[in-house]
């Protein structure tokens, strides 16, 4: 392909946000599909041009809805803006820039059309005015994030990317169960708060909390992401469990129930991150453990609350941990803690980044991670639980022991282990530089963030009382680190996590009920058989050529049979 496909394909796109300027989603999702037709040279325009337009089309769309359809006896709402929808969806734009601009040219033609499509339905899910729409996308990024693993071209990541792929397909199931039973229930489609007080609504909470990674499926976040490339990690870490808190917090606002279920998510996800020796696998678990925070704070349903959960920190601190580990294997083809030690000298920039993610993740005063924190543990304390607050405490501690010291002090700092991988190249260095600006900047400026949030702040995080809590917090948490540091140095083990039972146990059950059936439906045919040779026997020997049936009779003897007959027939006639 030449320059013309290039200059066709953008062609393309401009006349699709001038005729669709109100569906960011759709823009999305067919310039995903444009791609295999640029030619490489001219691929980074697009794949770093898509999701800038998208985000100029969403902040360009009026509020509330702006496109509405008719199907069958309802009115769809495809498109309908709110402050909590434009947020997400501009946070999902920002991050499918910044992971197309980390996988330029490193990552597969396929990854990337899996991982645009896959983004635009996360957009679609947060643009969504109704619950059919709604479910159309969430179908989508299934498709899509199943790709987005299957481009790691391993027998893992293919193994990983069918579990996954049947998780989701289950959740989509249930998902669309609750939604027909709601619409028998009401006869609305439309996406708004409702309360786990009907079948239906909780089949949509069932849902919703499949892919948010609740207890008991959370092990699929752990068991799929991982195996994808170290691009594919950066996209997935975003956009599906990030899509499932935007519809916990406009569906189920305020739910008691999802207080504990993120605490248990929470805790889950720290005991795992703390036990693992893999560092995909622990950030993975880290992404459990930072949905547990967020889906606590919807649960508590208050606005700064939910302001709390709307905020990008978790978001954006993730995604640049994932980034400094994918720039890591790609570098050095390893994973384990044991065999990753010393790389600090080779690689500054990616230490300095992973240190900055760690900082954010930890809640350090001056980044995002503290702003939003503040948030949630200032809401939980004006709800009187003290219990809640304690315990959202503790998980604070766990999250500085993985994420701002074991992981950066295991792959840099720890005993060089004689490695010399240099720094990732300018695209990567360039996409995680980004997103430590936005990591540090709403820290610096909190304004930069609360201008945004959905509901209305009033709140200073920057008090005495409040940065020394929070530094006793962030110097007991390093002091144990250091005492415990023999407890935390990691040995080539394996950790069972609730995945095990539809992976081994599940595979053991299954291979049992196969041999079982099979050789009962063995003996079921050999008795069939068995009966009817019997039968076949019978007939031969009645009908064969030396059974009475089969003898040749006198004509007499006919004639005086047909006489009888037609005599019985008389009589029965008269009579």
């Amino acid at each position: 392909m030449n320059r013309t496909s290039l200059l066709l394909s953008l062609l393309f796109l401009s006349a699709a946000a001038l005729l669709l300027p109100t569906f960011p989603a759709l823009v999305m999702i067919l310039g995903a599909l444009l791609l295999p037709w640029v030619r490489e040279q001219d691929r980074p325009i697009l794949v770093l041009g898509l999701p800038l337009l998208t985000l100029l089309l969403i902040w360009r769309l009026p509020d509330d809805v702006t496109l509405s359809l008719q199907f069958l006896d309802y009115s769809l709402e495809p498109v309908k803006i709110s402050l909590v929808g434009r947020l997400f969806a501009t946070v999902f734009a920002i991050a499918a820039f910044a992971g197309g601009l980390f996988a330029l040219r490193q990552a597969r033609l396929v990854e990337l059309v899996a991982a645009y499509v896959y983004a635009g339905g996360a957009i679609g899910v947060t643009l969504a005015g109704d619950l059919l729409t709604l479910f159309v996308f969430w179908e989508l990024m299934a498709l899509g994030s199943t790709l987005v693993i299957w481009a790691s071209d391993t027998k893992a990541a293919y193994s990983a990317s069918m579990r996954y792929l049947l998780i989701h397909l289950l959740g989509g199931v249930i998902l669309m169960c609750g939604i027909t039973a709601h619409v028998l229930v009401t006869g609305s489609v439309a996406f708004q708060a409702m309360q786990p007080d009907s079948l239906g609504n909780w089949l949509i909470l069932i849902g919703f909390l499949i892919n948010a990674g609740a207890p008991p499926l959370s092990a699929w976040i752990a068991d799929a992401y991982p195996e994808a490339s170290p691009s594919g990690m950066v996209f997935l870490s975003v956009f599906t469990t990030k899509s499932a808190l935007y519809a916990l917090l406009v569906g189920f606002p305020g739910v008691p129930l999802l207080i504990p279920v993120g605490l248990y998510m929470a805790f889950y996800g720290i005991i795992y991150a703390l036990l693992e020796n893999d560092m995909r696998r622990i950030l993975a678990y880290g992404i459990v453990n930072q949905m547990g925070f967020l889906v606590a704070a919807v649960g508590i349903g208050t606005p700064m609350a939910l302001n709390a959960a709307a905020s990008p920190a978790s978001t954006l601190a993730m995604a640049l941990l994932l980034m400094a580990a994918g720039s890591v294997l790609a570098a050095t083809g390893k994973r384990k803690f044991t065999e990753l030690r010393g790389l600090s000298r080779s690689m500054p920039v990616t230490m300095f980044c992973t240190i900055i993610g760690g900082l954010s993740l930890s809640a350090f005063p001056l980044t995002i991670g503290y702003i939003s924190k503040s948030l949630a543990t200032q809401a939980v304390a004006d709800t009187h639980l003290p219990l809640i607050w304690l315990l959202l405490l503790a998980a604070s501690v766990g999250v500085v022991l993985y994420g701002g010291l074991k992981f950066p002090w295991s792959v840099f700092f720890q005993q060089d282990a004689g490695l010399r991988s240099p720094d990732p190249p300018w695209n990567r260095q360039m996409a995680m530089g980004l997103v430590a600006v936005l990591c540090i900047l709403p820290g610096c400026y909190p304004p930069l963030l609360y201008e945004r949030l959905p509901w209305p702040v009033d709140y200073q995080p920057y008090t005495a009382s409040h940065l020394v809590s929070t530094l006793q917090l962030l110097l007991f948490a390093g002091l144990a680190f250091v005492v415990m540091l023999p407890q935390f140095k990691r040995t080539q083990t394996i950790t069972l996590d609730f995945d095990w039972f539809y992976r081994r146990f599940g595979k053991v059950l299954a291979r049992e009920f196969v041999f079982g059936s099979s050789k009962a439906r063995e003996n079921m045919e050999q008795a069939l058989q068995w009966q009817i040779r019997v039968f076949i026997r019978w007939l031969f020997i009645h009908h064969g050529p030396r059974g009475r049936l089969a003898s040749t009779w006198p004509t007499g003897s006919m004639v005086l049979w047909v006489a009888v007959l037609l005599g019985a027939c008389l009589i029965f006639y008269y009579v």
